[in-house]
C-alpha cells in the first residue's frame, strides 16, 4: 500500500452514460487497493469555485449502487470556460486561480477529471497553471477524443439510435413512408455509422461525406420501383445542407437537418416523410454493458496512474487494453468517421446510400 492519499474526482462537459461506473470503479480502486480518501466535486470545477467547496467524501457503500444509473452522480456543466466566466454584470472573468486555489484547499494529492476533449484541454491548462496532479478519462458520446477506440457513452448511445431504428422500421413499412432519424454527432458521424449498419438503415448521412438530394431521392425512387415501399434514413446532427450551410437550433446548437431534408425528399420524390429527432435521449438511461466495461477499466487504470506518479496522461482503449498517453496527444488528435474505415466500406458493400 502507498503512502495516503486524497484524490479528487469530477465529471465535466455533457453528461453521458457510464460515468457513474468510472466514479464508481476510482473510488474502489483508491480505497480498496491504496487505502486512499476519494474526493468527489460536484458540477465540474463549479464546484471548486464555490466556497464553500463543494464536494464530498466519496465511500464504496455510497458509490456501489451507481453502477447501472445514468447521468454523473457528481453533476456536470459545459457552461462557462473559467478563463472567460460571464459574470452578472456582463464581464468575463478569469476564474481559475478560484479553481487552483479549490484544489489545494482540499489538501488534493491529484484530479482525476472525465471529459471530452474540449473540457479535458480546459483541465490540463488550470492543471499546468495550478501544479495540480492530473489524469484524465475520456467520455464522449462522439467518440471522437483521439488516440482511443472506446470513449464512455458511445456504446449506449449507438444502442439507444439502434433500438430507435428497429421500432421505424415497422411504422414506416406500415405507412409507406421515409423515415428520419436525427441523431447526436456535434462533428464526428460515429453515431450514425454504428447505428445505421446496426439497425439496417437504407440511407447514412455524416458529416464526413458530402451528399445531394438529387441523389439521395433517386434512392428513394429506385427502391420504390423495386417494390420497396419504405426507407428509413438516419442523419447526424451536424451534416449540413445541399449548400453547405450549418442547421441550427439556436447559435450554440445543432438541430433541424432532420427537417430540413424531409422537406425536400417530399418535394423532389412525392414520398411522405417524418422526423424523429432523438436528443438527449441518447445521453440519458442505464449504462449499456460495454459502457459499463470500459468505465470500470478506466476507473481503475487511472487510479493506477496516480499510484505511479504518472500524471498529465490519458487513459485509452488500444487492442482490447487500457494503455495511458499524454494528454496533449490525446486532444490533439480528433478522430472522425474516416472515409475509408470499414465501417463506410461495410455499409457501402450493404448497399447503403452514404452520399457520395
Amino acid at each position: 500500500m502507498t503512502a495516503h492519499k486524497r484524490i479528487g474526482i469530477l465529471t465535466s462537459g455533457g453528461d453521458c452514460a457510464g460515468l457513474n461506473a468510472a466514479i464508481r470503479a476510482v473510488v474502489h480502486r483508491a480505497i480498496d487497493t491504496y487505502g486512499w480518501e476519494p474526493i468527489g466535486i460536484f458540477r465540474a470545477t463549479q464546484g471548486l469555485m464555490e466556497r464553500p467547496i463543494g464536494a464530498v467524501k466519496l465511500t464504496i457503500p455510497l458509490v456501489d449502487r451507481l453502477l447501472v444509473m445514468g447521468g454523473t452522480y457528481l453533476g456536470t456543466t459545459n457552461q462557462g470556460n473559467p478563463f472567460a466566466f460571464p459574470m452578472e454584470n456582463g464581464e468575463l472573468l478569469d476564474r481559475s486561480p478560484e479553481i487552483i486555489e479549490g484544489y489545494h484547499k482540499l489538501g488534493l494529492d491529484a484530479l482525476v477529471g472525465i471529459g471530452g476533449d474540449g473540457s479535458l484541454a480546459i483541465l490540463r491548462k488550470i492543471c499546468q497553471q495550478g501544479g495540480m496532479n492530473f489524469v484524465a478519462i475520456p467520455k464522449t458520446i462522439d467518440n471522437d477524443v483521439g488516440v482511443t477506440e472506446h470513449s464512455i457513452g458511445c456504446d449506449t448511445a449507438v444502442n439507444i439510435a439502434t433500438e430507435a431504428l428497429d421500432r421505424l422500421h415497422f411504422t414506416a413499412a406500415s405507412h409507406s413512408r421515409a423515415m428520419i432519424l436525427e441523431v447526436m454527432g456535434r462533428d464526428a458521424g460515429h453515431i450514425a455509422i454504428s447505428a445505421g449498419i446496426a439497425g439496417g438503415a437504407d440511407v447514412i448521412l455524416i458529416p464526413e461525406i458530402p451528399y445531394t438530394i438529387a441523389n439521395l431521392c433517386e434512392r428513394i425512387r429506385l427502391r420504390q420501383i423495386e417494390g420497396k415501399n419504405y426507407s428509413l434514413i438516419i442523419v447526424s446532427e451536424a451534416v449540413k445542407t445541399e449548400c453547405g450551410e450549418i442547421v441550427q437550433v439556436d447559435t450554440n446548437r445543432y438541430g433541424g437537418i432532420g427537417h430540413y431534408l424531409a422537406t425536400k425528399i417530399a418535394a423532389a420524390s412525392g414520398a411522405e416523410t417524418r422526423v424523429t429527432t432523438l436528443g438527449h435521449t441518447q445521453r440519458g438511461g442505464m449504462p449499456s454493458p460495454l459502457d459499463r466495461l470500459i468505465a470500470s477499466a478506466f476507473g481503475v487504470a487511472a487510479v493506477d496512474l496516480v499510484a505511479e506518479g504518472k500524471f498529465d496522461r490519458m487513459v485509452a482503449w488500444q487492442r482490447r487494453e487500457v494503455i495511458s498517453v499524454p494528454i496533449e496527444e490525446a486532444i490533439s488528435l480528433y478522430c472522425a468517421v474516416d472515409p475509408q474505415s470499414t465501417l463506410v466500406k461495410t455499409a457501402r458493400g450493404l448497399g447503403i446510400y452514404l452520399g457520395d
